[in-house]
């Protein structure tokens, strides 16, 4: 039984990137020395080159990356070292709670640490290269150090709170995790703009003017009252542009990139706004929060059933089972099924998509909306002609070719 364990945790890890090596491999067959013929007319034949010189670094920068945490994962697997690091933690505390926070802190914050030479030449080098880069030094650092201040402050406690569910109540801890996992959920969609935005970015409320009104104007007539527009100085890290939607009932607020107002008319940020609204309207957000929620209980569901089992601890090397070791181990054999449901919740999200622009076509100027999506993907270089299968696995948005063909 272990050793069938200890292959799979070797088996799944390795099988998944060379999976996403294999989609890549699809995707870079799409590439073409000229300009498409379908892109004439969409994106300027320098444009083209440009994302597809874009995309070629970023492949290489996330090949390098995978093979270096693949190797972290198996030699901490084949070599014992998250037992180590459980003895670490177990000398430090005699509380399985403090243990387990000890444990998934040290593992946490070395893996940030560790993959930060990747995060930087991604920021600095790449995304400087193709001038969508204009985060300084400084914000880097300080983004880094309010991530893990978050994850001290917000995360240990529920953490803290699950792994305590566990030793008091046994097998029934996923229900009360399930329980504070949804409620916690919940609040950060309703206030998340509120606490946690502010700590990296400014939002101004939108002015009184000509986009305002049309805004509120669209709004109305769409039978949605919003009161809440911001403006987000997302130009303090990036030149890309996006807009999105958070929030229920009276704390519900569109957020625009400043960006965005510098690449788009004000028509087709109507349009890109009626998008989120038409998502709003339809119920996406909470559709997709409610199967988030029920996927959640799922997973605790599956992992309590396999929780107590020895076996779990024993394939990476710790002689005493413990609730932290399982769950790395749990995390590891999960990867197929939450695989499976990632791609079908990204089939949703696609018919979703196509909804919401089916919204901003029966109660605006589909025009717009297809004029803002051509700029946007040409602007953030996107690569507008993916391989139908890598599109499959990993997009949640249809490619823009297939949307502009629904908005015509």
């Amino acid at each position: 039984m272990i050793n069938t364990i200890f292959i799979l945790i070797i088996i799944i890890p390795v099988a998944g990137f060379l999976l996403e090596q294999y989609l890549e491999h699809l995707n870079s067959k799409m590439w073409s020395d000229k300009l498409p013929a379908k892109l004439h007319g969409i994106c300027p034949e320098d444009d083209y080159r440009k994302s597809q010189l874009y995309n070629k670094d970023n492949k290489k920068l996330s090949f390098w990356s995978s093979i270096f945490n693949l190797s972290v994962i198996l030699v901490m697997i084949i070599a014992g070292g998250f037992s180590l690091v459980d003895i670490a933690a177990r000398s430090i505390s005699m509380n399985m709670v403090i243990i387990s926070l000890i444990f998934f802190g040290i593992i946490g914050f070395a893996s940030d640490v560790i993959n930060i030479p990747f995060s930087w030449y991604d920021t600095f080098v790449i995304e400087k290269k193709y001038g969508f880069n204009t985060m300084k030094i400084r914000t880097f650092i300080t983004d880094h150090l309010k991530s893990w201040f978050l994850a001290i402050i917000v995360g240990a406690p529920v953490l803290g709170l699950i792994t305590w569910f566990y030793y008091k109540t046994g097998i029934l801890f996923w229900l009360y995790a399930w329980g504070l996992i949804t409620v916690f959920s919940v609040f950060m969609n309703f206030f998340y703009s509120e606490l946690i935005v502010p700590l990296f970015n400014k939002q101004t409320p939108l002015e009184e003017g000509s986009l305002r009104e049309k805004i509120e104007e669209f709004a109305d007539k769409a039978g949605f009252r919003l009161k809440n527009i911001y403006i987000i100085d997302g130009s303090r890290r990036s030149t890309k542009s996006n807009a999105y939607f958070s929030g229920f009932g009276p704390k519900k607020r569109i957020v625009l990139y400043d960006t965005l107002l510098k690449e788009l008319s004000e028509e087709e940020i109507v349009a890109v706004l009626g998008h989120e609204i038409g998502h709003y309207k339809k119920h996406h957000v909470l559709l997709m929060m409610l199967s988030s929620f029920l996927m959640t209980g799922f997973m605790l569901f599956l992992f309590s059933i396999v929780v107590n089992n020895p076996h779990l601890s024993e394939a990476l090397g710790a002689d005493n089972p413990s609730f932290h070791l399982g769950l790395i181990v749990f995390g590891i054999l999960y990867s197929p099924i939450s695989l499976v449901i990632g791609l079908l919740s990204n089939i949703v999200s696609r018919r979703n998509e196509y909804s919401a622009d089916r919204f901003v076509k029966e109660n605006y100027n589909p025009a717009h909306l297809a004029g803002a999506l051509k700029k946007l993907s040409v602007r953030n270089l996107s690569n507008m002609l993916p391989h139908p299968a890598y599109a499959f696995f990993h997009y949640s948005h249809p490619p823009l070719l297939q949307r502009l063909e629904k908005l015509e």
